[in-house]
């Protein structure tokens, strides 16, 4: 049985793609926008069997919904690290930064909607002599 090499992007078209990656948490996307007929593979295999859920899908693609270029694009993606959600959130940043490259006049109707707004949050380290990043041991009067 063949391998599948992760690191590499799958071949979805001819010509020059536009690049973009997005970060959530732990998650990092790498995305790659070519002109075609609206095919999204993620990590090697079509997106729908990656996400079960039609809310995520629907996620993941408002961007292109938003412009218009749903049917006109193909998208290649590679996604690691974090939970399903972070990588979801990671993909449509992504997305939307490759789309900006590919048209910078998109810039302003993805940044009203939103979707070129980083959301920095990350999980804060385990400090010493406390049990998590903020939680003391509990206190005990005798």
């Amino acid at each position: 049985m063949p391998r599948i090499l992760l690191r590499k992007f799958q071949k979805i078209g001819k010509g020059k793609y536009y690049y973009g990656t997005g970060r959530r948490k732990s998650a990092t996307a790498r995305v790659r926008v070519i002109k075609g007929t609206g095919r999204m593979i993620l990590n090697g295999e079509e997106i729908e069997k990656y996400f079960d859920s039609k809310f995520a899908l629907e996620f993941i693609k408002n961007p292109l919904k938003l412009v218009g270029l749903d049917k006109k694009l193909d998208v290649s993606i590679l996604v690691k690290g974090g939970g399903k959600e972070a990588q979801k959130e990671a993909i449509r940043l992504g997305l939307s930064r490759a789309l900006v490259e590919y048209d910078p006049d998109l810039r302003v109707t993805l940044r009203k909607s939103g979707f070129l707004t980083q959301d920095a949050r990350e999980k804060e380290r385990k400090k010493p002599g406390l049990k998590r990043a903020r939680r003391a041991p509990q206190w005990q009067k005798r």
